[in-house]
């Protein structure tokens, strides 16, 4: 028991790190409960539980260095929290073949265009809110707390990447705004979870504070290093997500 809480938190904190820079940490944690061989739906639920403190810390950290937009965030985050709930409502319905494909080809296409855009997200030229950027904003979040809630690989990475294309923030303003955002669909998720009593907290707890210590160390380092160390782990943890959906499609 001993070897697997330390193996899962060791796992939790390498997940919680690259998350809190650039997403996709679920990539990590998530096959990390797994493989210590934690039954499926209390490895989603138990996940849930300790990323959810992560994406929390991250959160705070962003936002106390000014990385948050607060005056958008009060028009997306409503929309993220009605798509997180109506998404984890509506799982059970959805072809998971279907998805596998679908995100496949579009996280793909993300990290092939994030890739060989030179000028993408390296400076912030955010403009200011207007009405047609509030709203197509407010459409992103309802479709990714949406897809979060039932689904959920590569929210990090479509989160910054719309951020990016429709405000303009570098990757940093975007990492922070999309923690906020992911956080939002975590804690719903999460609360369902727990209702349904899928989480497992002896392993849970443990994870949760390596995860709290990776995403404090590596949102520092994000804000420490900027677009420079953002943007490769964004593309990485991308094309990461992408082999995991090809796997699946495959499988």
């Amino acid at each position: 028991m001993v070897t697997k809480i330390l193996f899962l938190c060791m796992a939790g904190f390498a997940a919680s790190f690259v998350d809190s820079i650039a997403g996709g940490g679920g990539l990590i944690s998530l096959p990390a409960f797994l493989i210590a061989g934690v039954q499926p739906h209390f490895a989603l639920g138990t996940n849930k539980f300790s990323a959810t403190a992560s994406a929390f810390t991250s959160s705070i950290k962003y936002a106390a260095s000014g990385k948050v937009n607060f005056k958008l965030l009060r028009y997306l985050i409503p929309f993220t929290l009605l798509g997180a709930v109506l998404g984890v409502n509506t799982v059970l319905k959805i072809d998971q073949k279907f998805l596998n494909t679908t995100v496949f080809i579009m996280i793909l296409a993300v990290s092939i265009y994030t890739f060989f855009s030179k000028s993408m997200g390296r400076e912030d030229k955010f403009k200011g809110l207007t009405g047609k950027n509030v709203f197509f904003g407010m459409l992103l979040a309802f479709a990714l707390g949406f897809y979060d809630g039932f689904f959920g690989p590569g929210t990090g990475s479509f989160i910054m990447f719309g951020l990016i294309s429709i405000y303009g923030f570098d990757f940093v303003q975007a990492g922070g705004n999309a923690k906020v955002l992911n956080f939002i669909s975590n804690i719903t998720s999460l609360i369902l979870f727990a209702i349904q009593g899928k989480i497992d907290y002896v392993l849970g707890l443990p994870v949760m504070i390596f995860m709290i210590l990776g995403a404090r160390i590596g949102t520092k380092m994000a804000l420490k290093e900027g677009v420079r160390l953002v943007k490769p782990i964004f593309v990485v943890m991308s094309l990461g997500v992408a082999v995991k959906m090809m796997l699946n499609i495959i499988n």
